[in-house]
């Protein structure tokens, strides 16, 4: 384990969607080699994010959901009451994470949180996030800048599944979307937030093998 690897967990509750993102973008740009490594757990309100290649063709139908042209890597999905979403800010560079290795992490983590519930889960080597037969129950995006990580994850919970029907899901056409409420499991975002984040602390807390080299095109975003 790295001294002082712990990432700092903190539970925001329902918080809206851009200024939360202003915020990771504002941390981000003042962090120094002392600052320390967070979790942010917290829900938003219905948003649709679309990140930066993302194809206009992939959103299926408009309504009062607003469509947010985000930075991070990936096409469009979304986010709402009843997913827990998980931003990683971390200096990636000081661990030693390379970005495929630092998302293949964060779905093991999301894989090892479902084994405890029960749900055998998966992730895809061209297609990251977290399946369940072949259905997708949580999504990845991250912006790295400077070896520097901010973005994250979405775990579907117990929430209104009826949006993703108005978007390809992460560009996928037709690509089934569950939740852990499908399998009877009776949790809500607040009381899994710590269970995730146990499961973070425990992988990412290993040093990683990446060099500077890694890092050459780091300020673009990691697909999702």
């Amino acid at each position: 384990m790295l001294a002082g690897s712990t990432v700092a967990s903190r539970w925001l509750g329902v918080q809206e969607y851009i200024p939360t993102w202003r915020a990771m973008q504002t941390m981000t740009s003042h962090r120094n080699g002392n600052t320390s490594d967070e979790l942010w757990l917290l829900e938003h309100p219905p948003v649709f994010t679309q990140g930066q290649a993302g194809k206009p063709e992939h959103v299926l139908q408009r309504s009062n959901i607003p469509i947010v042209p985000i930075d991070r890597g990936g096409q469009v999905t979304y986010h709402g009451p009843g997913q827990l979403i998980g931003y990683l800010l971390m200096d990636l560079g000081r661990r030693k994470l390379g970005v495929r290795e630092m998302v293949r992490r964060i779905e093991q983590s999301i894989i090892d949180l479902l084994a405890d519930h029960g749900i055998r889960a998966y992730g895809k080597e061209d297609a990251p996030g977290v399946y369940v037969d072949e259905a997708k129950i949580a999504s990845l995006g991250l912006r790295i800048r400077d070896g520097k990580c901010y973005h994250g994850l979405a775990l579907n919970v117990d929430m209104d599944l009826s949006p993703f029907s108005q978007i390809n899901p992460c560009g996928y056409a037709g690509l089934r979307v569950i939740q852990l409420a499908d399998f009877g499991i009776r949790e809500t975002p607040a009381s899994l937030a710590p269970q995730l984040a146990a499961k973070i602390n425990a992988l990412l807390g290993q040093e990683g093998t990446a060099s500077p080299a890694d890092y050459a095109l780091s300020a673009k975003p990691a697909a999702s």
